[in-house]
């Protein structure tokens, strides 16, 4: 029930998400680290530093076709001679994000500008790369995987049977929601060889969602999904030999159906690096394979009570880049790789012998690694060891010796990011907190300092920061749990009255809602200012949630979906309701997808304190869901069903006392319509009236078709001012 929710705060993920973004904001540094990259008015700008100085690399008329417009860059990469530019444009979204397009290349020295794959159809091709010596390109269409040559443009097919159902270098809907699998295919560094995914769901069933809109007649379209119970997409990688044209499928131990491969990268030409997970995904293996021998040996392995995640739980999933899982150190001898296995997240070195050595130590959780050298013996990572809801940087040395030392400066306390160059020397920085727009400088490191002192963010502080609206507390239910909380109360509040409350809610391990930001306290859903109309808004974060607390903290939640999260929210709640100016009458909740879940479950399982439920999006019913999402924290349904029942909405739906407004897309390839049918076959059942919108169509963002953002916030607000009325009594 993640729904793909990153700890962004939903309000934010929403705008990132649902709008469709391109790539030609992002920034590329230069290999050396002295100078970056970006897109100007179609146009590629070299600015070098540190004075900053823009030098335009490639003008609008080199990137124009013949006869044609110039291209709208949204992504490039150099090849590494630098003597070839691939060009990636005209975006087109496959589930989440518009990973296919169109692709081009320039060639730097001739001026020449040839579009790859033209015999496929427009904006169909995916993940495509220059070869090393960019000779060539290999992509991805329509589920087989081609290489190019750029002399003669003719192309290869590396496989020839793919589609919908046997998948080549790219995944199936579960593997890239969950594990953000979507690029899966690798040149090897020389250029003679592609490792390459294949994931084979032919034995997956099918859901099927209806559109009823667009034609007289109904249309069926399915996506392949293996729901809680089911057994994975069997994946298996396969070598290609651009020489002899042949694949070798790797010789790896485990029971296909029975694991995950979540990770692959290249170490040199014949040795090639992958992580395997067992199903429950408790049981992580590093396999060191030599594809010549085809060999696989095991070099770290990890077991753990709850889970093992993949995916940092505070990092953004949802991109384009390609992202260095293997950070390689020591040319190449080494690797960092992250555990909890000693009750935080920390990073450790493992060498290719399996031998391991713990870089950070302390009680504290690392966020993100942003930066390392071991050259210079030093790393860089995000982490908030004090207030979880915030974000630093800190430097550490490589070896393992001395500690963290935190390299953000004291006076801007909040959410920090940093986009460091190659060399380690320059940063883009952003910072934000809940009272402060963010904002952005180009820094040194590790001195922390603006290139230019009058666009620094300290000298646009007080432009950039608002009056303090939130507030953020702690609160202690009867067991002992501290958990964190933010509240936006009323402008004209009066503590003698008292106000009706609405709870911001998602519970999950995979979203934080308490953050440090500026859209902390921000309702995207309500038409008008909460704030001015009379509510207090709050939102808490339970134990599960993936908080900087450590592993103890996030993973207590394991099989207990629906039910430690809720009975914190609940606790929690009571302890609010404890306070003078709330009233007790007026208790709204609401949350989105996994909030609509956990919204769902708080009105049916505690009628007593939420009198009005608004759920989006939500899980009914556990067994509905993924199985590498739902597997993962609640276990197998065959071991433990009845712990998947009792964390789902359907089973407490009877107990229904309060107003609820359940809203669902039918085109939801993510959480299924059925369980929106479920729950209304269940609330039906015992006699229970409530309000639903179903919109046609729309996906799990309920996004898509003219109006439709206005009509969702008008109805959220209207429902929410009819049975939860603003305004102090």
């Amino acid at each position: 029930m993640k729904h793909f929710i990153t700890s962004l705060k939903l309000s934010l993920f929403f705008c990132l998400v649902f709008i469709i973004p391109t790539q030609a904001q992002q920034i590329h540094w230069s290999d050396d680290g002295n100078s970056y990259y970006k897109v100007e008015n179609n146009s590629i700008v070299r600015y070098d530093l540190p004075a900053n100085t823009p030098t335009t690399l490639i003008s609008a008329d080199m990137l124009t076709p013949e006869n044609g417009e110039p291209l709208a860059v949204w992504d490039f990469t150099f090849s590494p001679d630098k003597q070839k530019m691939l060009i990636y444009t005209n975006g087109k979204k496959v589930w989440r994000l518009p990973t296919q397009g169109d692709y081009w290349v320039l060639n730097l020295k001739t001026k020449k500008l040839q579009q790859v794959g033209k015999k496929f159809h427009a904006s169909s091709l995916r993940f495509a790369k220059l070869s090393p010596d960019g000779s060539q390109v290999a992509y991805v269409s329509e589920y087989n995987i081609y290489v190019e040559s750029l002399d003669d443009q003719q192309i290869t097919a590396v496989t020839k049977d793919g589609n919908r159902k046997l998948i080549y270098g790219t995944f199936d809907w579960a593997y890239e929601e969950e594990f953000a699998c979507r690029d899966g295919f690798q040149w090897n560094t020389d250029g003679s060889k592609i490792a390459y995914w294949q994931i084979d769901a032919r034995k997956i069933p099918d859901y099927d969602m209806v559109n009823f809109t667009d034609s007289v007649y109904s249309e069926i379209i399915p996506v392949e999904y293996p729901t809680a119970g089911t057994d994975p997409s069997p994946a298996k990688i396969g070598v290609y030999n651009l020489k002899s044209n042949t694949t070798n499928w790797l010789n790896i131990p485990g029971d296909p159906q029975q694991h995950y491969l979540t990770r692959m990268e290249w170490n040199n030409p014949n040795l090639l690096f992958l992580q395997q997970l067992n199903r429950k995904q408790n049981e992580s293996k590093i396999y060191k394979c030599d594809v010549e021998k085809n060999t696989a040996t095991v070099i770290n392995q990890e077991k753990n009570n709850s889970w093992i995640d993949v995916l940092s739980p505070w990092g953004n999933s949802y991109t384009l880049t390609f992202r260095h899982e293997f950070q390689w150190i020591n040319d190449k001898k080494e690797f960092l790789w992250f555990s909890e296995k000693d009750g935080w997240r920390h990073m450790y070195r493992i060498g290719l012998d399996g031998k391991e050595q713990l870089i950070t130590k302390g009680d504290y959780d690392v966020l993100e690694l942003l930066y390392a050298d071991d050259e210079k013996n030093e790393a860089y990572f995000l982490a908030s060891p004090e207030n979880a809801t915030q974000k630093y940087l800190y430097k550490i040395k490589l070896d393992g010796k001395g500690k963290a030392e935190r390299v953000t400066p004291g006076d801007m306390p909040g959410t920090h990011d940093y986009n460091i160059s190659p060399n380690g020397k320059y940063a883009f920085h952003s910072f934000q907190n809940s009272y402060t727009k963010p904002a952005k400088e180009l820094i040194t490191l590790p001195q922390h300092k603006a290139l230019d002192k009058d666009k620094s963010i300290a000298v646009r502080l007080s432009e950039l920061q608002e009056p303090k609206t939130v507030e953020f507390f702690k609160v202690t239910i009867v067991d002992g749990t501290e958990m964190d909380g933010l509240m936006v109360k009323p402008k004209d509040f009066d503590a003698s009255k008292k106000y009706p409350v609405v709870f911001y809610v998602y519970t999950e391990p995979w979203g934080a809602t308490v953050n440090d930001t500026y859209s902390a306290g921000k309702n995207f859903l309500y038409n008008g200012d909460m704030a001015e109309d009379g509510y207090i808004y709050i939102t808490i974060d339970n134990r599960g949630t993936p908080a900087p607390k450590g592993t103890e903290w996030r993973k207590s939640i394991y099989r207990k979906i629906g039910r430690l999260n809720i009975s914190d929210q609940a606790r929690a709640a009571e302890k609010v309701l404890e306070w003078d100016y709330v009233d007790p009458e007026r208790v709204a909740v609401w949350g989105w997808s996994g909030g609509g879940s956990a919204t769902l479950n708080l009105m049916f399982q505690y009628p007593e304190i939420y009198k009005t439920g608004i759920a989006v999006a939500a899980v009914a019913n556990q067994l509905t869901y993924d199985n590498i999402y739902q597997e993962r924290y609640m276990g197998l349904p065959q071991e433990n069903k009845e712990e998947f029942v009792l964390g789902s909405p359907l089973t407490y739906a009877k107990n229904l006392e309060g107003n609820l407004l359940y809203i669902h897309g039918t085109g939801d390839d993510n959480v299924h319509y059925n369980n929106a049918e479920m729950l209304i076959n269940e609330l039906v059942k015992y006699g229970k009236q409530f309000q639903m919108m179903a919109y046609p169509n729309r996906t799990h963002g309920i996004s898509e078709g003219e109006g439709t953002g206005e009509h969702l916030s008008t109805l959220y607000t209207n429902y929410l001012k009819m049975y939860c009325p603003p305004g102090g009594r």
